[in-house]
């Protein structure tokens, strides 16, 4: 028992939270029977709402399952639907986060290079100058700008011959999942060259003579302009974005009726090496370093590493990861750990695959069937019951929980509680009518859970049109809901783990 905080007095709080029943006995039996409670105990133990109760309140329809397993013991304390094979969403990245950590290591680093295929005489490379991208997910503008102005230090100033940009590090993927909307930021391309997420930055702003739009790769200090993306207004309601590969450059419309005053949003970049190389010949010549327009090639030349600029460690990037949720660097990690483990990477969808392997292989899992990485390909599925057992075992041989982040507990009007008994360290997930998620409660009695939540409304995803899935009318308040029986699971399993 932590000092300060009594058994009786951590069941106060989480009744006050209102997961003990307030209505008549259900003629339903519990799933598990109790043992006798200490005097003054027994009615808030026999009260407590069933999973059964918990589900039915949250009117999700569709599948739940649920796993959640004691640390120290490896008990099962309490499973529904445990072995049903749901898309995880971002839980996945939980996953994938484990495979590059067992694979690459806590301290590996992605590394952009500049190489050359020529001396430099009098500050002109003789031959061809190479941007080369080693996969690094976290590469923004201001990055470029460090490399550029490493350059400078090496006293180049201009290129005889061809500037050429490279990302064959890894497979291009035009993008992550191809069933998402057109203009969504989080499904941009993926290649072994990226910028920014991989995401070009669209403002506008209405005047005089109609709408002044602009296109940028913007950072914290800098705002080089793109001309690779290019947008054009077109008097139209709907659709609101239409996309075109146009060769040179991405080619994008939007609606006039839909744009108001004025906004901004950032769209995905289908040709990221491109637009790497196109940003950096704009920082390049800021700091009085020639280049002509970048070429694209799919096999670097050989030559001279003149500059090198490295990720943080991998560990760091992890963590953002899995804090900020983003697709493109869980893409980039699993595929790099792909091809460390085989030496070379696929398409995307087989990279998934080779994880899925080692999930099996490693873990002792079997019931999990990844098609992405990032969890945002609704194909995918894993059941309860492995996502905890993986969890178990993520937990003492990878040290995966320091990097999750914390999950606040919430009142019934969705306020933050501060000081709840329950610390949570979880990773959630959510896709339309999907939602999970999985990771570890800290209990007051220093009791440690690890559990695994997973809710879909299959059929209702499945009916949407592609066009619906950016903000399909219901899915806030259904996800709403779905967070409501997660955390009243939560409060259940901590009673539960005492009595």
């Amino acid at each position: 028992m932590t000092q300060g905080f009594s058994r009786r007095g951590f069941l106060t709080s989480v009744c006050a939270a209102g997961l003990f029943a307030a209505a008549p006995a259900r003629a339903n039996a519990p799933l598990r029977s109790l043992r006798p409670a200490a005097r003054g105990e027994d009615l808030r133990l026999r009260s407590l709402r069933t999973p059964e109760d918990l589900i039915a309140a949250a009117r999700l329809d569709g599948e739940v399952g649920f796993a959640v397993v004691t640390l120290s013991s490896g008990r099962v304390l309490e499973q529904h639907g445990a072995a049903i094979g749901l898309p995880p969403a971002s839980v996945a990245k939980a996953l994938t986060a484990s495979y590059a950590l067992d694979t690459l290591g806590p301290g590996y680093h992605f590394a952009t290079e500049i190489l050359i295929t020529g001396a430099i005489a009098e500050g002109v490379v003789e031959g061809d100058l190479v941007l080369l991208g080693g996969g690094d997910p976290t590469l923004d503008t201001d990055g470029l700008a460090e490399l550029a102005g490493m350059l400078r230090e090496k006293g180049v100033t201009g290129v005889k011959g061809r500037f050429l940009v490279c990302g064959s590090a890894l497979p291009y993927t035009r993008s992550i999942d191809p069933d998402q909307p057109e203009h969504v930021g989080y499904s941009p391309a993926v290649s072994g060259l990226n910028l920014n997420y991989n995401r070009v930055h669209f403002e506008w702003r209405q005047g005089g003579n109609g709408y002044q739009v602009s296109m940028d790769a913007r950072s914290e200090t800098l705002r080089p302009a793109v001309h690779m993306a290019r947008m054009g207004v077109v008097a139209r309601d709907v659709p609101v974005y239409t996309y075109r590969d146009g060769g040179a450059r991405d080619e994008w419309t939007v609606a006039r009726g839909a744009l108001g005053k004025g906004g901004a949003r950032w769209l995905p970049v289908r040709k990221p090496e491109l637009y790497a190389g196109e940003v950096f010949q704009a920082l390049a010549g800021g700091q009085g370093i020639a280049l002509p327009a970048p070429g694209v090639v799919e096999t670097c030349p050989e030559g001279e590493v003149v500059v090198r600029r490295e990720s943080a460690p991998l560990r760091v990037v992890l963590r953002d990861m899995l804090k900020w949720s983003t697709n493109l660097t869980a893409e980039i990690v699993g595929q790099t750990a792909t091809r460390a483990r085989h030496g070379a990477v696929g398409s995307l969808r087989e990279s998934a695959e080779a994880m899925n392997l080692w999930a099996r292989e490693a873990l002792g899992l079997s019931h999990v069937h990844l098609v992405d990485h990032s969890g945002l390909g609704d194909q995918s599925r894993i059941s309860a019951a492995d996502m905890a057992q993986a969890l178990v075992q993520i937990r003492t041989r990878l040290g995966l929980k320091p990097l999750l982040k914390s999950f606040p507990m919430r009142d019934a009007q969705r306020r933050i509680i501060k000081d709840h008994p329950i610390q949570v360290h979880a990773k959630t997930g959510t896709l339309n009518f999907v939602s999970g998620l999985a990771g570890f409660a800290d209990l007051p009695d220093g009791t440690e859970l690890v559990f695994a939540i997973f809710c879909g409304d299959l059929d209702r995803r499945a009916g949407l049109s592609r066009a619906e899935r950016e903000r399909p009318e219901g899915a806030v308040a259904w996800n709403r809901r779905a967070k409501a029986l997660q955390q009243g699971l939560i409060e259940r399993w901590a009673v539960l783990s005492g009595s």
